[in-house]
C-alpha cells in the first residue's frame, strides 16, 4: 500500500516540495527511498501522486506528479453531519473526536453548557481547538478519508445556538428535522426518523454526562432541535453521539454508499 501523507497547505501538480519535519520523520520511519511513490492529501478533497526526488539528513523533497479529484469519495457520507458535543472531560473527548472522523461527520463543535466540567476560555480553548484538530487529520489519515472535518471553536452552547438560522415553522410532523438533540426522555424514538437521508446538512447535539438544563433542552428545541431517544438504556455522553452516527449511517447507506452529496459550505462535491 502506497504511505499517504497529511499536509495542510496548497499543493500543485508538478511542484517539488520540501516536506515539514513531522512528515519527513515518518517517511524515514518506513524507510521509504529516493524514486519512491507517496500519496498527499491536504484535507480539502482529492489526493496528490508524488515521487521522492531528493532526500538528506535535513531535508527531503517530493515532485507532485498527479491529482485524483475522485480520491476518497467513497469513504464521504453521502449526507452531511455537523456533530455538536459538550466537551467530555479527560481524555474522553479525544477519543470521541477520533472515532466521530471515522464515522464520517463533516465538522465537530466543542460546547460549554451550564452543567459541563470543562471550561475552555482564550488561549486554552484555543490550545485545546489545535490538538483536537490534529487527532481529527490524523484520523483521517487512519481511517481513509481525504477530507479533514473542521473543529470548530469552542463556544458556549446559548452563544452556538444563535448562530443557527432559525427552524422552518412550516414543519407539520413533529418528528421530522434534520436537527437532532439526544435525550433519554424524548417522546419520538430513533425508529421515526426517515429512511432516507436529507438533502439538507444534519446536526446532531449530545449534551454532558448530566445532559442539558431544562433551559438549554427548551432553547434548542426552539432552533429546531428535535429531542430524539436511542431506547430504554442511557447512554454516556461519550457513548450516545457515536450509537447515533452509527445507527444513521446504517439507516442512510453511510457505510457503502458512494458520496454524492454537496458541501453546504463551498458549493462543491
Amino acid at each position: 500500500m502506497i504511505p499517504r501523507f497529511y499536509l495542510p497547505q496548497s499543493l500543485t501538480v508538478g511542484a517539488w516540495i520540501a516536506l515539514p519535519d513531522a512528515a519527513a520523520q515518518h517517511m524515514r520511519v518506513l524507510r521509504l527511498k529516493v524514486g519512491d511513490s507517496l500519496s498527499l492529501f491536504n484535507g480539502a478533497g482529492g489526493a496528490f501522486s508524488a515521487t521522492v526526488r531528493a532526500m538528506d539528513k535535513k531535508q527531503i523533497q517530493v515532485e507532485i506528479t498527479a491529482y485524483d479529484s475522485q480520491a476518497g469519495r467513497a469513504a464521504e457520507l453521502p449526507y452531511w453531519i455537523t456533530f455538536a458535543q459538550a466537551i467530555a472531560g479527560g481524555g474522553k473527548m479525544d477519543w470521541l473526536i477520533e472515532k466521530a472522523v471515522e464515522l464520517g461527520v463533516e465538522c465537530i463543535v466543542p460546547l460549554m453548557t451550564a452543567r459541563s466540567v470543562v471550561q475552555l476560555a482564550d488561549a486554552r480553548a484555543a490550545r485545546r481547538r489545535a490538538h483536537w484538530q490534529a487527532i481529527s487529520s490524523a484520523a483521517c489519515r487512519q481511517c481513509g478519508r481525504y477530507r479533514v472535518p473542521e473543529i470548530a471553536p469552542p463556544m458556549v452552547f446559548l452563544a452556538w445556538l444563535d448562530t443557527l438560522t432559525p427552524p422552518d415553522a412550516t414543519a407539520s410532523n413533529p418528528c421530522v428535522s434534520t436537527r437532532f438533540l439526544l435525550s433519554p426522555a424524548a417522546s419520538c424514538g430513533f425508529e421515526s426518523l426517515p429512511l432516507t437521508s436529507p438533502a439538507d446538512p444534519v446536526t446532531i447535539l449530545v449534551g454532558p454526562e448530566s445532559g442539558l438544563d431544562d433551559a438549554e433542552e427548551q432553547a434548542a428545541i426552539k432552533r429546531g432541535f428535535i429531542a430524539i431517544h436511542l431506547g430504554p438504556r442511557i447512554l454516556r455522553t461519550e457513548t450516545a453521539g457515536l450509537a447515533m452516527l452509527a445507527a444513521l449511517a446504517a439507516r442512510w447507506k453511510g457505510w457503502h454508499q458512494p458520496s454524492a452529496r454537496k458541501n453546504p459550505c463551498s458549493g462543491g462535491a
